[in-house]
């Protein structure tokens, strides 16, 4: 049996050795200076693989809010990206100006390496809990970080303007500065406080730049009962650290807060409105509620209900397998510890190092935080980079040294490669400039309001490429009240008109690929003759690609044959963008409004080099 198992398990160990030979490099002291450099440029290299951002967020209020905040457009406008078009624009700036200053290239390529950055944070965070000795020199560290930044969200978000993996730096920053200053944290000195303060002067910028962060600020500040020293000075440095917290959300949100307030009667608004009670929204609380468990069972289990079914959690489907296996592993390690101190009995393993526990603590509070207030995953990215070293530390615990070293490298492995292929929000391929549009001459801008009426696809990034005098207002997406409705009418009331519905034109993606298709044809001399043709026509017929010969009458330009849709392919578009006319007319008619859908154009617009076309449908106020 023994000798049978030893040749079940060579190929493994044979695979352990040579990953070994090719990792040993990472031991070196040059190891961190080189990867601290190279990681980034990769991963900003990755982004440019992806291409423009094109995600529905970016769509609807990422490039709008910025646009808003720098062209005075808060008392023109009413919600072009919809209920979000009121969150801080802070966070969205650096992307609209770089976008509107440079190459998209460009940004995406800056945008990936500061994204990158956060493996740096995470080796250094690794290394911190680990040591020195435990961790194996930088070789594990930097293997851990490695596999922190190639879990799922954060390559969903890798180059884009969603935030998430931006403000993690803020995050996983704020961690760092306490475990780097952890031996000053045992006594009350003047290094302890600026740790414990500038900890949370960066946690509490992060959380500003992007309020979700918020429960990891708490998260964090409740982790410093299990921080060294005594009760009274945990308590002091928790209370640094809160003050701290609140100073940078005053940095980054104070100032964006304050003018909610004065406009609306509500810092968060349109959020927390059943507090607040602003009169121009809805009295809810949060907006999105849809992803929460729905009952204690699902809770209980959630990491494994959201990973065989994520889209409880996400619009996109990501693949990833790190959050059943974490959560498994903290429940069964805390029964085994609690199963060790309740017999009294001493296995014979080191205990955790007081950094793992108070990372243990952080990780265990945020996760927990995000469950009970967003169970967003994409929200989740700051401590899901965090899992697997957090695998790493528990398994230590449980197992002899070698063993752990070997089932975390094997666990690991899994969890890192399951995510490849990853999923993305969406991109678009590049061009010089990331957002454009071909406008129509408005005869009295001034005068003009250009209604949206549809949810999707969002309409807010259009809505930076019109007129500076026209008046954008979405109809739609918004918790509406009689009061905002009445602010819509008063708009309406003051600008004469000429006005427009901006509404989306249909496209077909398969007619897009008919041209580089017929390209690639023309490349392999396919199309230059009837016998070309011919053997063109046999291959279509066998490989499914989505398009069929079309024989050339006279043979222009000396091509016998060019390529079309097969016609289950085929879309009837006017149709289509007539359907979406018809049900815009339904929601304006509900502001007194009529479109006049005889008299609707089509104009180009391109996100990337992908195009974009809409409708401008002119339409009249209905006298009442």
């Amino acid at each position: 049996m023994t000798s049978s198992l030893s040749l079940l398990l060579r190929p493994l160990v044979a695979l352990e050795a040579w990953f070994a030979r090719r990792t040993r490099a990472l031991s070196g002291p040059r190891a961190p200076m080189l990867a601290a450099v190279l990681v980034p440029l990769l991963f900003g290299l990755m982004s440019l693989m992806l291409g423009q951002d094109d995600g529905w967020d970016m769509k609807n209020y990422h490039l709008y809010n910025p646009h808003a905040l720098l062209n005075g457009r808060m008392g023109v406008d009413i919600a072009p990206g919809q209920w979000q078009s009121y969150f801080n624009p802070t966070l969205d700036l650096p992307y609209y100006l770089m976008t509107a200053w440079f190459p998209g290239p460009v940004t995406g390529f800056v945008f990936g390496v500061l994204h990158g950055l956060n493996f740096v944070l995470l080796f250094a965070i690794a290394r911190c809990v680990l040591g020195a000795d435990q961790g194996g020199g930088y070789r594990v560290p930097l293997l851990l970080g490695i596999a922190g930044a190639c879990s799922a969200g954060f390559l969903s978000e890798l180059g884009n303007s969603m935030g998430d993996n931006m403000t993690a730096l803020l995050v996983l920053g704020a961690l760092l500065i306490l475990l780097r200053r952890w031996d000053q944290l045992q006594q009350w000195s003047r290094a302890a406080v600026l740790a414990a303060l500038g900890a949370g002067f960066v946690m509490g910028l992060g959380t500003g730049l992007k309020l979700t962060n918020a429960t990891y600020a708490l998260a964090l500040c409740a982790a410093f009962a299990v921080a060294p020293g005594t009760l009274w000075l945990r308590f002091r440095l928790a209370f640094l650290f809160g003050v701290a917290t609140l100073a940078g959300i005053a940095v980054t949100a104070g100032w964006w807060l304050l003018k909610m307030w004065q406009a609306f009667g509500n810092p968060l608004f349109p959020q927390f409105n059943g507090i607040f009670r602003s009169p121009l929204a809805q009295q809810v609380a949060v907006m999105d509620a849809f992803h929460l468990p729905k009952n204690a069972l699902e809770a209980l289990f959630w990491p494994i209900v959201f990973t065989f079914d994520f889209l409880r959690v996400s619009e996109v489907a990501l693949r990833q397998t790190i959050w059943p296996i974490v959560y498994l592993l903290f429940i069964g390690v805390c029964a085994y510890l609690l199963f060790v101190r309740v017999t009294k009995r001493r296995d014979g393993k080191p205990a955790l190092a007081p950094r793992a526990c108070f990372v243990l603590v952080f990780f265990a509070l945020g996760y927990l935080g995000w469950m009970k207030l967003f169970s967003i995953h994409r929200y989740l990215i700051p401590i899901e980079m965090l899992a697997p070293l957090v695998v790493w530390v528990l398994l230590q615990r449980v197992l002899a040294p070698g063993a752990a070293r070997r089932v975390g490298g094997w666990v690991l492995a899994f969890t890192t490669l399951a995510v490849f292929p990853f999923v993305t929000w969406g991109h678009a391929p590049w061009a010089s400039k990331s957002f454009s549009a071909e406008l129509p001459p408005f005869a009295q801008p001034a005068s003009t309001i250009v209604f949206t009426a549809h949810v999707h696809p969002p309409m807010g990034w259009m809505a930076t490429l019109m007129p500076k005098e026209v008046s954008v207002v979405s109809l739609v997406g918004f918790p509406s009240t009689p009061a905002h409705v009445d602010r819509i009418n008063a708009v309406i009331a003051s600008r004469p008109g000429p006005h427009y519905a901006m509404l989306y034109a249909n496209k077909n993606y398969k007619q897009d690929s008919v041209p580089r298709k017929l390209k690639l044809a023309q490349m392999l001399g396919l199309t230059e003759s009837e016998a070309g043709c011919a053997k063109l026509d046999r291959i279509l017929k066998r490989v499914r690609f989505q398009v069929q010969m079309q024989p050339l009458a006279g043979a222009p330009g000396g091509q016998h044959c060019a390529l079309e849709l097969q016609p289950k392919y085929r879309m009837d578009l006017p149709a289509l963008d007539r359907a979406v006319v018809a049900e815009a007319q339904k929601t304006l008619q509900g502001y007194g409004l009529a479109l006049d859908g005889t008299a609707c154009k089509i104009y180009p617009a391109h996100i990337g080099a992908d195009p974009y076309p809409y409708q401008l449908c002119p339409v009249m106020v209905v006298p009442r």
